[in-house]
């Protein structure tokens, strides 16, 4: 087997050990928070936190060319640079994702932390402001889910080790949950 074999077979393994009931009560939670008028914050640090900006843009703008023309959805992500830097600078940052929460956040929005190793301490931390204030919280992980595990709701594990795998493992998981959304609130497949 080839290299390219080997990464390919890497990925496959990752597909089949994704976990579609998390999948699953992810969306439930997602639709339940819209139905009721909530919102939805997302985070996490480097590619984590550009994939919290994909998974929130696929809400707010569209996921395919399909799903042109519905209801824009609320999903929030706290990167604003200079409040971003500000907390940092000014308290730690540690806290950074944990005050935006704690501004943002109200009981019934969904919370979302996306930690490759479960054990980033904003994301953690911010996942406990999250469940202080009555959101549904989530955590998007790798490895073992690490310290993320035991503050979420709902955990949503890609089980391997490698980064970029869990990433990828993380894209697939988080389209599905943005068409299950879609699916259920709009009434059509936006991944035909």
């Amino acid at each position: 087997m080839n290299y390219l074999e080997e990464k390919i077979q890497l990925h496959r393994e990752m597909i089949d050990s994704l976990d579609l009931g998390s999948i699953e009560k992810v969306s439930g939670a997602v639709i339940n928070c819209y139905r009721n008028g909530g919102k939805l914050i997302i985070f996490g640090n480097g590619g984590s936190a550009a994939d919290a900006m994909h998974f929130a843009a696929e809400f707010e703008g569209q996921l395919s060319s399909i799903d042109k023309g519905r209801k824009a959805l609320s999903a929030l992500t706290p990167f604003n640079i200079s409040a971003l830097t500000a907390i940092s600078n000014d308290f730690d940052y540690g806290t950074s994702f944990a005050r935006f929460v704690e501004a943002n956040a109200k009981k019934g929005d969904v919370v979302i932390g996306i930690s490759t190793s479960g054990n980033s301490k904003n994301v953690v931390n911010a996942l406990h402001e999250a469940k202080k204030l009555g959101a549904v919280t989530v955590g998007f992980t790798g490895n073992n889910g690490g310290q993320v595990k035991d503050v979420v709701d709902i955990l949503l594990n890609v089980p391997v080790s490698n980064v970029s795998v869990i990433q990828e493992g993380h894209l697939v998981s988080y389209h599905r949950v943005c068409a299950l959304v879609i699916k259920e609130l709009f009434g059509y497949d936006a991944l035909k």
